[in-house]
């Protein structure tokens, strides 16, 4: 088993890609919200433009500028191989800034994990 990872920078891409893992075989997937060390940095350097007394406008700014990390549990080479084609089909050449980040680690025991049967 292996934990598939994609740390996505533009996160209007999501529901594409989220649906080009589905097609490609996905059991699953995870989202995180997550921020990069650089933008991170960026902010703190911002931090005194932030309102003491946030509205809905800076919090819904604030939620936007974070990156989405993607996770999903697979069986096989070939769905990793599918869900790394569909990653690029959608974002694109990943060897280009501010795309996206994809790994895969193996998995050596997990526990909860119930059978995907694709929705016909």
């Amino acid at each position: 088993m292996f934990a598939v990872f994609f740390i996505l920078q533009d996160t209007d891409k999501l529901n594409d890609l989220l649906d080009g893992w589905e097609e490609a075989g996905s059991p699953g997937v995870t989202i995180l919200p997550s921020i990069g060390l650089a933008s991170l940095k960026e902010k703190r350097a911002l931090q005194e433009d932030f309102p003491i007394i946030p509205n809905l406008e800076d919090l819904i700014e604030s939620s936007l500028n974070h990156t989405r990390t993607l996770f999903s549990l697979v069986k096989t080479q070939e769905v990793i191989d599918a869900l790394y084609k569909s990653t690029i089909d959608v974002i694109g050449d990943l060897d280009q800034p501010h795309t996206g980040i994809f790994f895969v680690l193996p998995v050596h025991q997990a526990f909860g994990i119930r059978e995907y049967k694709k929705k016909e």
